[in-house]
């Protein structure tokens, strides 16, 4: 085509010829990948027929250079493609046949794949996929199998063959549903010896493949096709009437932005514990035009009953969403609660009865029958897992599965799978193989834990350590350009998150940065509220934040600067337990608060008794909380001895300030790092180790509090202060 609308065609000439073989088929596949509008997030496959030399003969030999299995097409590169013999794959079909015709053909595909590994070339260690059958067997020297959703509407409509012959005539041919593997392949093998001029061919909800022999054609005919369909259903979507009649046209409307953000604020957490009864799962909400004209439409429960279509689509999505029938308009809060508890039972025991009634004498166990996908109308969509990246995945899989039941709508009726292959495909043996070769999660994984106090010192260090093990963390600071700077270092090393439409959460990857006052019980709301929003709820708080006001060299302290260092160090504490209670009871997941106390806490000394008294008072609050919150939540303290380094309680002028009164000698004109050091080590030479302390020493304390190391443990104050025996217990 001269010009497309519906797809980008990025193909630059200049760019394929300066790359070898494999880097064009890398450099294809990355330009495939890079349109979510032609497949998804790790969804479809390209290869390329390439002459090789063998690394045992040196004879030119044919290798299939296939994307292997897992990874996105979109990021890919040579590591992710498998390359195996061409011939000895197509003499698997002997092998294949043999086993076939002994017994069930679903044993026999399980057992092809591990055949695979005997065919591969020059000891690439890349798995390969289980479509590998599908680009070896057909005859073009590069193939690409895409799963755009403007095909699968095709590939998903009950009138699919005839669809296919009058959108594309004798340029697509079709197979109907098989799963993935070598029966699917030997079918195209069939289709293609029998229609030689057909180089593409419609799947039967799944999606569609082509091939050529050039790798420019190849790509090209790819999107040719795409386009070609997708302009048939925008076609026929607006001949009946375009989004005002979508899905049977509205049935509800949706909320205004704020009244929605308060309504997931106010659910969500609720929600997170009633899903997360097994494991704890991270939320991500989607309130976009697309899917609330899904969701309030009047076809909705219907097809969200149905399910999806596509198996790439339902094995993030399962084999069915949780629709609730809310008025948004008439119900309240109260009532949608109500009605997403009597949703979440029934469709465990939907779940259920589909595990047992499609469940094989080798099945594995039924897996965590909660829904990971909600779907309400007037307000979106809520998906699930086990973290930020799975659930926005989940959710656009979601999407890609709208859109799929928009188009077939538009041009014939929307079918699903049939629960049995559904099941075949989400239980399947190998894929129950590759989640128990799956690395464990690391200690932290699943949980969002808030760091109050992260733009600087004890709070970022602590921020850093925790995400190592796994945990989203939400960076909290009075200053807000502070919390977002520790967010983005975070996301530097951990990936970069995107945005949630509606909510003002500007950043929804592994971290967040968000600014609170937490001596200001609306300000700590609010922040709670944006959490909820990011990730669904949170798990463990981490209170960083601290002030030090040294008396006047009278020993006076003013009566304002008393009351603001016990508001922070005192009663901010006090509020972020009493606002986070509300949300943790709402959970009913287990929690840990750990509150920043002080070494000062047990040691009287001249020039700090605002301070020393206030963090006298955070230790009882400890005691005090860990009653009042328990049993749900287990509250702990850490006191620090005087931590200099990387503190920003001590700028430049309190240094020298320090230095001055404890007689250290100094020049005016000396880096601050020095002066820094000087300090560290004087206060280091008064404990019994005589090391500094540092920021990273305190972050390893908050790091045991909010794991299950310590998990019966409530109430302490664990000291990290070098040993200041002056603070031993008396």
């Amino acid at each position: 085509m001269s010009s497309y609308k519906f797809v980008n065609f990025l193909w630059d000439d200049a760019k394929a010829a300066s790359l070898d073989p494999v880097g064009r088929l890398v450099y294809r596949s990355n330009l495939l990948g890079s349109d979510q509008r032609i497949t998804n997030t790790g969804g479809g496959n390209t290869s390329s027929k390439l002459k090789e030399n063998d690394p045992l003969t040196g004879e030119s030999t044919e290798v299939l250079w296939v994307k292997g299995s897992g990874g996105d097409l979109r990021t890919s590169n040579r590591d992710n493609f498998s390359s195996l013999y061409q011939d000895k794959l197509i003499g698997l079909q002997q092998v294949y046949a043999a086993k076939a015709n002994k017994g069930i053909k679903s044993e026999a595909e399980d057992a092809m794949v591990n055949m695979y590994f005997h065919t591969t070339f020059n000891l690439n260690p890349r798995a390969s996929s289980i479509d590998t059958p599908l680009h070896s067997f057909l005859p073009g020297k590069h193939v690409d199998h895409m799963h755009p959703n403007a095909i699968i509407a095709i590939a998903a409509s009950k009138n699919c063959e005839k669809l296919t012959q009058e959108i594309f005539g004798g340029d697509m041919a079709y197979v109907p549903w098989m799963r993935p593997g070598f029966e699917l392949g030997l079918a195209m093998q069939e289709v293609a010896r029998k229609q030689p001029a057909v180089k593409a061919i419609m799947m039967g909800q799944h999606g569609f493949i082509s091939w050529d022999d050039n790798e420019k054609v190849c790509y090209t005919r790819t999107l040719d096709l795409i386009e070609k369909a997708a302009a048939y259903i925008e076609q026929r979507y607006a001949a009946k009437g375009g989004d005002a009649k979508a899905f049977g046209g509205p049935k509800y409307a949706s909320l205004a932005p704020e009244a929605r953000a308060t309504a997931f604020a106010a659910i969500l957490p609720w929600l997170r514990g009633q899903v997360s009864q097994q494991k704890r799962f991270i939320g991500t909400v989607q309130d976009d035009e697309k899917i609330l004209r899904f969701v309030n439409s009047a076809d909705a429960a219907r097809l969200a009953e149905l399910g999806t279509s596509c198996p790439d689509h339902f094995l993030r999505t399962k084999i069915k969403p949780l629709y609730i029938d809310w008025n948004p308009q008439t119900d309240d809060a109260a009532k949608l609660k109500t009605q997403l508890a009597a949703g979440l039972d029934q469709y465990r025991k939907d779940y259920a009865a589909y595990y047992a009634a499609c469940k094989r004498a080798n099945s594995p166990a039924i897996r965590d029958a909660n829904p990971t996908v909600v779907l309400i109308p007037g307000l979106g969509l809520i998906a699930w897992g086990k973290d930020k990246s799975e659930s926005r995945v989940t959710a656009e899989f979601y999407n890609c599965a709208v859109e799929v039941m928009r188009g077939a709508e538009a041009i014939d009726t929307y079918i699903s799978l049939p629960q049995q292959e559904a099941f075949d495909i989400e239980y399947w043996l190998l894929e129950e193989a590759k989640l128990q070769r799956m690395p464990a999660e690391k200690e932290l994984a699943r949980q969002t834990i808030i760091v109050i106090g992260a733009g600087s010192g004890i709070g970022k260090e602590t921020a850093h350590r925790l995400v190592k093990e796994g945990a989203h963390i939400v960076c909290v600071d009075l200053n807000e350009a502070a919390a977002q700077a520790t967010a983005k270092e975070i996301e530097a090393k951990y990936g970069v998150g995107i945005g949630v439409a509606g909510t003002g959460v500007s950043n929804c990857g592994p971290a967040i940065g968000l600014a609170a006052n937490i001596t200001d019980r609306a300000s700590i709301r609010a922040m709670l509220d944006k959490v909820a929003l990011a990730y669904g709820g949170f798990d463990s708080i981490c209170v960083t934040a601290g002030i030090f006001v040294p008396s006047d060299t009278t020993g006076h302290i003013p009566d304002d600067k008393w009351a603001l260092t016990f508001n922070i160090n005192v009663t901010g504490s006090y509020l972020v337990a009493d606002e986070a209670f509300k949300t943790w009871k709402e959970q009913g997941l287990r929690g840990n608060l750990v509150l920043t106390t002080s070494a000062n806490a047990a040691v009287a000394k001249k020039g700090s008794l605002a301070y020393d008294t206030s963090k006298a008072a955070a230790n009882h609050l400890v005691r005090e909380l860990s009653i009042e919150l328990s049993p749900l939540v287990r509250v702990n303290g850490v006191a620090p001895a005087t931590v200099v380094q990387g503190s920003a309680m001590f700028p430049r002028d309190r240094v020298i300030g320090s230095l001055a009164k404890y007689a250290i000698p100094y020049t005016d004109d000396e880096a601050t790092d020095s002066l820094v050091t000087k300090l560290a080590q004087f206060y280091a030479d008064r404990t019994l180790t005589k090391s500094p302390i540092t920021p990273a020493d305190q972050a390893e304390a908050y790091f045991l509090l909010v794991t299950k190391r310590l998990s019966k443990t409530t109430g302490q104050i664990v000291t990290v202060d070098g040993g200041l025996h002056e603070a031993f217990l008396r």
